[in-house]
């Protein structure tokens, strides 16, 4: 009998096959308390399985970075670091020695209490963090019971991997030609597996629930990559229908790519700028791949987590410049520091806060701590002569913020002169519109900056007073909210009077609907998931900067967010598949 699952997407595709079941879970652990004379013992057992443990992982990084290239090695770095770090090891054996727990409990609680800390970070990439620490216990807990797990590499035929979660280790022995999609009961868009997904180009479905309750292996599957659905043993009709759409996107994916080297530019001349959003530099094959005009978006703060201490002047220079030459002469925006809230480094000593993610965070983090933001500045400064690196700065709220900001900015550029150090002397500044005072008071703040970039994920956030990882309200987490739509047309307005181009780099900018809109109002320039490039550019291609205007005239008349949804989903959405899909 025909069942469906709805998921998070994770990577785009289509793909009809059979199940095949990864059954990873112990079921039954150990649990006993232990005399004083078997403390050491038992952390001795628990030190044995940590190193062997980092010894499997070196071996995985060592095969994966043959197959995939040595940049992408930083996954199995940063869990051989968690393995390292005294997080967990230092909780297993405070059990052990305090509690008195065999280091088999020591661990599945220790475990268990960090999995629970890292669920309650608001930050996403944070909050996946818990799947690393899950996956890392769990191959800790097999060592110490000698468990032989099985191996995707065991797979005699190609098949769709379900699993209640995959590691990092496991996605980075997938062939495309064993494995042509995997899905999982937990995970989100953020997770290191979700990442290596979408770099070897397998299509994946993950936060599936309890997908393995219902699956066995050889069940037949239907993995939609587009929209998150997961088909178990479809009806014949609907086999028929997934066998067509498959074609179909197929064909479409292939053409999209014919368009990689042509302009984002309506049939009436507009043209548009798409850069990308990354997190990490080894993304910049894969922006320059989907036919990318530059990268809108390089969040600085991921070469910051994730180690002990903090990245040295010359450590983030040279990463600075590998992305400016790598994209070279095409530009690359780099955000500094969005740490805080969530984000704080484990070496640097923060008190709690109630309320992070309206502390001291982004911005107000780097002028509490000059000497980490002046070190930064200082390296994208040096990184600028070897390309077109601009510099943007995040939730600024007015133009006392942006004053300082400038202020530390000027003196590195006088501490470089003096040393003889060449930079850019014109690099362009930039800020994050995503606080409701800096779009209310984008007439000022355009007067002292060279570009803005909207981002929307804080900017809905903050304007709705809602939390947008929050289960109990992300419903009302609403990208077409008139308040919304008001604001991006505001801030549009201030940096057209004093004539500099203004971006927009939240997760509005990928759907096309949402951009037919942006489009319409006056974006300049587009700043999205590398996937999403070469569909917003089809979009763009298909239609007139007129057509567009209407659609957001039409809207902005409009009284409700049900309405506007109403009418784009209606004959907006059946005109777009014409021109888009069908042409």
């Amino acid at each position: 009998m025909q069942k469906t699952f709805k998921g998070i997407v994770v990577s785009p595709g289509i793909v009809i096959g059979k199940a095949h079941l990864l059954n990873r879970e112990i079921e039954s652990i150990p649990k006993y308390y232990i005399g004083e004379d078997e403390k050491e013992k038992e952390i001795k057992r628990f030190k044995e399985a940590i190193d062997l443990s980092i010894t499997q992982l070196k071996s995985i990084k060592e095969r994966f970075s043959e197959a995939i290239g040595q940049e992408h090695v930083y996954i199995f770095e940063a869990k051989i670091l968690m393995l390292q770090d005294e997080m967990i090891y230092k909780k297993v054996t405070e059990k052990i020695t305090i509690e008195k727990m065999n280091v088999e409990w020591a661990l599945t609680e220790s475990i268990g209490d960090l999995i629970k800390i890292f669920s309650g970070f608001d930050d996403e990439y944070l909050k996946e963090r818990r799947t690393d620490v899950s996956n890392l216990g769990k191959r800790i807990l097999a060592n110490l019971m000698g468990f032989e797990h099985e191996s995707i590499l065991d797979l005699k035929d190609e098949a769709i991997i379900i699993a209640h979660d995959l590691a990092p280790s496991d996605t980075a022995l997938m062939h495309k030609e064993k494995v042509i999609a995997f899905a999982t009961d937990i995970g989100g868009k953020t997770s290191h597996t979700a990442i290596m997904a979408r770099c070897l180009e397998i299509p994946a479905v993950v936060g599936l629930e309890d997908i393995t309750s219902y699956i066995k292996t050889g069940d037949r599957i239907i993995v939609d990559g587009n929209s998150g659905e997961v088909l178990v043993n479809p009806d014949e009709e609907t086999y028929k229908m997934y066998l067509n759409k498959q074609l179909e996107y197929n064909r479409f994916k292939k053409n999209l790519y014919k368009l990689k080297d042509l302009p984002a530019e309506t049939a009436d001349g507009y043209r548009v700028d798409l850069t990308a959003n990354i997190e990490l530099s080894n993304e910049i094959d894969a922006v320059l791949d989907h036919g990318a005009d530059g990268i809108g978006l390089y969040r600085t703060e991921f070469l910051f987590l994730n180690r002990k201490t903090l990245p040295s002047e010359e450590e983030q220079f040279e990463n600075y410049k590998a992305v400016a030459k790598k994209v070279h002469p095409l530009p690359a925006v780099l955000r500094t520091l969005d740490l805080g809230g969530d984000k704080f480094l484990s070496h640097l000593d923060f008190p709690e806060e109630m309320n992070p993610a309206m502390g001291l965070r982004a911005i107000r983090f780097c002028l509490d701590q000059p000497w980490i933001f002046r070190t930064q500045l200082r390296a994208i400064l040096r990184a600028s002569v070897y390309g077109n690196l601009k510099i943007m700065y995040p939730m600024i709220s007015g133009i006392k913020e942006l004053t300082l900001a400038n202020a530390i900015l000027e003196e590195c550029k006088e501490e470089l002169r003096k040393e003889g150090k060449q930079f850019n002397e014109n690099i362009s500044v930039g800020i994050m519109i995503e606080v409701p005072t800096a779009a209310l008071t984008a007439d000022i703040l355009a007067k002292e900056v060279d570009f803005f970039s909207i981002g929307t994920n804080d900017l809905i956030q903050y304007s709705l007073a809602i939390d947008r990882v929050n289960e109990k309200v992300a419903y009302l987490y609403d990208p077409l909210h008139p308040a919304i739509l008001r604001l991006i047309r505001k801030v549009v307005m201030a940096a057209k009077k004093e004539k500099i181009p203004v971006c927009l780099c939240g997760e509005m900018g990928g759907d096309p609907l949402y951009s037919l809109i942006l489009v319409g109002l006056g974006i300049n320039e587009l700043s999205m998931n590398p996937g999403s490039i070469l569909n917003i550019k089809k979009l763009i291609r298909s239609i007139t900067l007129e057509e567009a205007k209407k659609v957001a005239d039409h809207v902005m008349s409009m009284e409700s967010s049900d309405e506007i949804e109403n009418y784009l989903n209606g004959e907006i959405k059946v005109n777009l598949y014409n021109k888009v899909i069908l042409n």
